[in-house]
């Protein structure tokens, strides 16, 4: 039976799992948001345990065991609210840069570091220009990017708006990173739901202005055919689109993505009005019925 990756493990199974982890980092071949995505599940199943290290100290030139190890220290740091060593996780980082100079990734964990660390703007955008100097459209960067301007951590309304413009304007409608506006605007939502009041109350509004009905129709027109998202979390991005036109009053519209779904259900965004496993399928039945 094969253990998890938090199992304390036997004599020699940690270096298992290191070719297993390398192995399937390799597979990603240069497909870098395959790549992020891959590296992202593996930490946050590595971070209960010693197998970073592990990778880490057996292969100290691996660019891959550098940027695992920051990941996993991410993540910890993530849950913990803050990082046990924020410059050695940084300085992996830019070892990793350094052995795999045309992959973002490494650049994509030190821009979550410096987002984490609520850093200033003067160290926040350089690191920024060098993930999109090597993938314009990665999904993770462009995520992290709208967080860390949001209000709420280190930037402004109009701030986040105008980034959020700025990737509507340029991004390819099937891109890795076509989802950020539609994300924005679910954030927005949660939001406004959590504060109450009668901007709560009103918060069908933010899906039938413009805005809201803009988003929507242009990722209609193409995100719900077989085949036209290929990136790695396409699923997750299409779990975004059935919650938005659930809130829009729009579930009809919505049949398409439903099927493509499947039984793939998100926690996020469906957690936002309870049970997401119950909500997915209530709102599905409606779509199809």
């Amino acid at each position: 039976m094969r253990r998890q990756l938090n199992s304390p493990g036997l004599p020699g199974q940690d270096e298992i799992q290191v070719d297993q982890v390398d192995r399937l980092l390799q597979e990603a071949g240069t497909d870098w948001d395959r790549r992020a995505h891959r590296f992202g599940v593996l930490a946050d199943a590595a971070a209960r345990s010693g197998l970073a290290r592990s990778w880490r100290m057996r292969r100290p030139r691996s660019g891959d065991a550098l940027v695992f190890e920051a990941w996993v220290e991410l993540v910890r740091g993530r849950h913990d609210g803050r990082m046990a060593d924020i410059q050695a996780a940084a300085d992996s980082c830019y070892r990793a840069a350094d052995a795999l100079p045309e992959d973002p990734t490494p650049w994509v964990v030190l821009l979550a570091i410096l987002r984490l660390a609520r850093a200033d703007t003067r160290e926040v955008f350089p690191v920024w220009h060098e993930v999109t100097a090597r993938d314009p459209w990665h999904r993770e960067a462009h995520l992290q990017m709208l967080r860390y301007l949001s209000p709420e951590e280190c930037g402004s309304r109009s701030g986040q708006s105008e980034f959020v413009h700025a990737v509507r304007a340029a991004v390819p409608v099937t891109a890795p990173a076509a989802g950020v506006e539609l994300t924005s605007l679910v954030e927005e939502h949660a939001r406004t739901t959590a504060k109450g009041g009668v901007e709560a109350l009103l918060i069908r509004n933010l899906w039938t202005n413009n805005r809201g009905t803009t988003a929507l129709d242009t990722v209609l027109a193409d995100w719900p055919r077989p085949g036209r998202l290929q990136h790695a979390t396409a699923l997750a991005d299409l779990n975004l689109l059935a919650f938005a036109l659930v809130q829009a009053g729009r579930v009809r519209e919505g049949a398409d993505t439903f099927r493509l779904i499947g039984d793939t259900v998100t926690a996020w965004p469906w957690s936002l009005d309870g049970d997401p496993l119950g909500q997915f399928g209530y709102w599905r039945g409606k779509a199809l019925g």
